[in-house]
Parts: C-alpha cells; sequence; structure tokens
C-alpha cells in the first residue's frame, strides 16, 4: 500500500506527506446526503487510473473494506 501511496504521490507531483495530509482532509468531508457512508475525494479521474494501474502493479488486491479484515494487535484493543 505505501508503494501504491508513494507512486501515486509522484504521480501528482507532490510528497508522501502531502497525498496523504489531502487524503485524509477529504475524508472529514462527507458527501451531503451520504454522511457516514461516503466521503470526498481528492482524486482526478485520471489520478484514481494511475492509482489502479499501480496497486496492479504492486499487486495490492485490497477494496475500500479491506482493514475490516486487518488483525489487530488484542493488546492494544484491551488497553
Amino acid at each position: 500500500m505505501v508503494k501504491v501511496l508513494k507512486g501515486l504521490a509522484e504521480f501528482n507531483g507532490e510528497t508522501l506527506g502531502e497525498l496523504l495530509e489531502k487524503i485524509v482532509l477529504h475524508s472529514f468531508e462527507p458527501v451531503p446526503g451520504d454522511e457516514g457512508e461516503s466521503s470526498a475525494s481528492p482524486h482526478s479521474k485520471r489520478q484514481l487510473a494511475a492509482a489502479k494501474d499501480l496497486m496492479r502493479i504492486y499487486g495490492m488486491n485490497l477494496d475500500v473494506h479491506a482493514s475490516r479484515g486487518f488483525e489487530r494487535d488484542t493488546a492494544e484493543t484491551e488497553s
């Protein structure tokens, strides 16, 4: 995932930090009428196509809900 993000940042002509900041800030902007379910995307159609290609190149087969299946460190969740 980091390789895809770094590649997309390079594609956009920005740093990884700038890309992450933009993604996070947009995640706080809900799509009107779909609050809590959707958020605004900071990416153009061209950037989304580049991201899809980078995901293919780096073998990233995750979708928007993939984090639900990630293992959690039980020590962190119990504290």
